[in-house]
């Protein structure tokens, strides 16, 4: 099925401007992660969903046994489909068909003392039984998952985000750093998030074209600005020498993130109820992980120093 058979031409061109973008985005970070990781290259899989009322798509490009990035994936979809009974139960979706396009990537280095990293930048689509747009919106953000706190590297990764949205509203960041902060946090683990946030929203919908114009500079702003956030840090820690002292904590830590993606996360939970391909959706999970019973870091030690920042969400940059 073809969903640009419902819509009018101004849709789908917006549509059809958003995909383009995210392709486009798709290849410029994996040439950035490739160029900073120096050895491996991603790999690409291209795939298709199932038939049967879904379709569509995407492009899986995976990286893995690098000098620098353990193991990422830099994902796009531009899936569609009917919208299930599953659907209207578990995600509250109210609706004859959907379309969803996005971006996912997340990169899990080798080196403990680089941050894992996360970002996602999506837009969906709602549609009636003519094909009306009944509900549309851009969600998404980036949040970074360090080991070991160093705080010039919290600065630098919230002062990129606060400045990329400071255009488009000086209420943005304070309002969305609080919304990751609480969004990523394992609260099965006494309210613990997963790493030192970043910036998160959803729902953002657009009650006019151009609003909706300008909620696709605003996502693409946010794009654009990834490698910018993310990359300097990567440079200044990927030589540091490390123990498996080092090693034993960055696992426990990607417990915690293993625990955050399966139990609570919004994306996973969709991709999985909307028969999304399980080998993408779970491309996000570290290759290593481990979880000793009642474990706690030494109290004054570096690794309780992050986990601290997680117990205790902190203004890295203000406003």
């Amino acid at each position: 099925m073809d969903t640009d058979q419902f819509y009018t031409t101004e849709k789908v061109g917006f549509r059809q401007r958003w995909i383009a973008y995210i392709h486009a985005l798709q290849l410029r970070i994996c040439k950035g992660l490739e160029d900073t990781d120096g050895l491996a290259v991603f790999k690409t899989d291209e795939w298709q969903r199932h038939p049967g009322g879904e379709g569509g798509g995407g492009i899986t490009k995976v990286i893995a046994k690098g000098h620098v990035f353990e193991k990422g994936g830099v994902n796009t979809s531009v899936v569609f489909g009917a919208v299930t009974d599953a659907m209207r139960k578990q995600l509250k979706l109210e609706g004859h068909q959907w379309f969803a396009c996005g971006l996912s990537l997340v990169i899990h280095p080798l080196n403990p003392y680089v941050p894992t990293v996360h970002a996602n930048w999506r837009y969906f689509e709602l549609y009636d039984e003519t094909g009306a747009v009944i509900d549309r919106w851009f969600g998404g953000g980036t949040d970074l998952t360090p080991y070991y706190l160093f705080e010039e590297d919290a600065l630098h990764f919230h002062q990129t985000l606060k400045t990329t949205l400071a255009p488009f509203g000086s209420d943005l960041y304070p309002k969305y750093k609080k919304w990751c902060d609480e969004y990523f946090t394992n609260t099965h683990r006494n309210n613990e998030m997963r790493g030192i946030g970043g910036v998160f929203y959803d729902h953002l919908r657009p009650q006019s074209d151009d609003e909706a114009e300008r909620l696709m500079a605003f996502q693409q702003a946010n794009g654009d600005a990834f490698l910018t956030a993310y990359l300097p840090i990567v440079d200044k820690r990927k030589d540091t020498p490390y123990t498996e002292k080092q090693i034993a904590w960055q696992e426990i830590r990607r417990g915690r993130y293993v625990e955050f993606n399966l139990v609570h996360d919004r994306g996973t939970l969709f991709g999985l109820k909307t028969n999304g391909r399980t080998e993408s959706i779970l491309m996000s999970l570290p290759p290593r992980a481990r979880w000793e019973y009642d474990y706690a870091p030494e109290p004054g030690s570096e690794e309780d120093k992050l986990w601290q920042a997680c117990l205790c969400p902190r203004q890295w940059v203000g406003g």
